[in-house]
């Protein structure tokens, strides 16, 4: 399998795992009605991180895995608070929030 094509599979899993962690936090948590807003935001979000993640941040951090994973989840998760502060109107706090979670979950399964 090539890189291109885990890549494409990795970005699969991640809006499968993501997409519905995000609906769950922002809808019942957090009161946003608007679903399809939800779920737009996540599919952005998720769309526009996971590209750099494989192909951007490797030429900067090519040394020791442990440290590419950190930092590549630290600035996933502060580009995606972002995103969900702005597009779904969260409060940055509670961004923050729902970033962490939908990335814990993904990574952590991306891991196994």
């Amino acid at each position: 399998m090539t890189y291109e094509q885990s890549f494409l599979i990795s970005l699969l899993i991640s809006l499968v795992i993501e997409i519905p962690i995000v609906f769950l936090l922002a809808k019942y948590i957090y009161k946003k009605i608007d679903k399809g807003g939800i779920i737009f935001a996540s599919v952005i979000a998720s769309v526009l991180t996971l590209p750099y993640l494989w192909f951007v941040l490797p030429a900067y951090l090519s040394g020791d895995r442990l440290i590419f994973i950190i930092c590549g989840e630290l600035a996933v998760i502060i580009i995606e608070t972002f995103i969900y502060y702005k597009l779904l109107k969260l409060k940055v706090r509670q961004a923050f929030i729902v970033s962490f979670v939908a990335n814990l979950a993904s990574a952590l399964i991306g891991l196994l």
